[in-house]
């Protein structure tokens, strides 16, 4: 009894945070994300443009796709698949915008000239962070419709993470900072 009225508390003092997952290809790392989404309380993944997704309410993808795109996600996701709200949404211009409109600032995981380090970014208003395509990222019209694009600091020879490594180091900040 006491955990759920803290947990109630908890809900109500935390600014929400959402999770869109744009364009990328790998069920392993949609089931990651979702997982880790769980784990960080993150209310609701959107999953947007060719993004595979779990089996949702009125699917309209033929039964047999449903279920092998399912399975293969459930490998990493652990059952997190069930936990988390999940959303198919085709066009994320679309959803970027109503989001905006019902007070979300929305924030892109990319590199641009613009970028600001994460390390100096708190977590002000309800927030939907974007992640994109695990080569290209996030296509630069995507990028210009945000309220901010943030970049994680990387000290070793590679440019970028793992999308999915990416995005839990990012909502671990925006969670906890």
């Amino acid at each position: 009894m006491a955990f759920l009225r803290l947990s109630l508390l908890y809900n109500r003092l935390v600014k929400k945070l959402r999770l869109i997952i744009h364009n990328v290809r790998s069920t392993y790392n949609v089931g990651s994300l979702l997982r880790t989404s769980d784990g960080l309380g993150v209310e609701k993944v959107y999953m947007t443009g060719y993004t595979p997704y779990p089996q949702v309410k009125n699917d309209r993808r033929l039964p047999h796709l449903q279920q092998s795109i399912s399975r293969r996600i459930h490998k990493t996701a652990l059952g997190a698949e069930d936990t988390v709200v999940c959303e198919h949404q085709p066009d994320i211009k679309i959803l970027i915008s109503k989001l905006q409109k019902s007070g979300f600032q929305v924030v892109a995981l990319e590199q641009t000239a613009q970028a600001k380090n994460i390390i100096d970014f708190k977590l002000n208003n309800d927030t939907a962070l974007i992640v994109g395509e695990e080569i290209s990222g996030l296509e630069p019209e995507i990028v210009a419709m945000t309220d901010w694009q943030l970049e994680i600091p990387m000290l070793g020879q590679k440019e970028s993470f793992n999308v999915a490594v990416a995005a839990a180091i990012a909502l671990y900040h925006l969670r906890y900072k």
